[in-house]
C-alpha cells in the first residue's frame, strides 16, 4: 500500500448510479464528485476513463457493500468485479474498503447540509464515496478486489 499517495478516487458502487469522490492525503479531505450514471451497475467506461484522466487519481478505493453479518452479496460481487476492470484498465491500485453505514451516514449529513439551505447539488452516493476516502485516512484496511 503506497504511503506517499497524493491523490485518492472513491467509488461508491451501484447498479443505477455510482457516487465518486476525490481526496488529497496531504491535507486529508475529500470532496463529493458528480454522480456517474451506471446501466445495470455497468459504466460507461470511456467517459469513466476521461474523468480519471482529468483527476489524475494515484489510488483508487471502491466501496464493498457487505452485510452487517460480513458477508457478500450480489452487488459485492459485482463491486469487486468493476474494482477489479479499472484497476486493469488503468493500472492504478486499487483496493475494495467496507461501505457499510457510509450511505445512512452521507444521508444525515445531506439532510443537515439541506435544512441549512446547502447540498442541493450534493447527492447521496458522492457524499458516500467522500466518507469512504475519510475513513481510509482515519483506518486504511485494504481488502483486494
Amino acid at each position: 500500500m503506497p504511503n506517499s499517495v497524493n491523490s485518492i478516487m472513491a467509488f461508491d458502487f451501484g447498479t443505477q448510479k455510482m457516487g465518486m469522490a476525490i481526496g488529497q492525503s496531504r491535507i486529508q479531505s475529500s470532496t463529493p464528485l458528480a454522480q456517474f450514471p451506471m446501466k445495470d451497475g455497468i459504466p460507461q467506461w470511456e467517459q469513466l476513463l476521461k474523468i480519471v484522466k482529468e483527476w489524475q487519481p494515484e489510488l483508487f478505493l471502491v466501496g464493498l457493500p457487505l452485510n452487517m453479518d460480513d458477508s457478500e452479496s450480489d452487488l459485492s460481487l459485482r463491486a469487486r468485479k468493476f474494482a477489479r476492470r479499472l484497476r486493469h484498465q488503468t493500472n492504478i491500485e486499487t483496493y475494495m474498503v467496507d461501505e457499510r453505514l457510509t450511505t445512512r451516514s452521507a444521508r444525515e449529513q445531506l439532510e443537515g447540509y439541506q435544512k441549512q439551505g446547502r447540498g442541493k447539488t450534493l447527492s447521496a452516493d458522492s457524499l458516500a464515496a467522500a466518507i469512504l476516502i475519510e475513513n481510509w485516512y482515519e483506518y486504511p484496511t485494504p481488502i483486494k478486489p
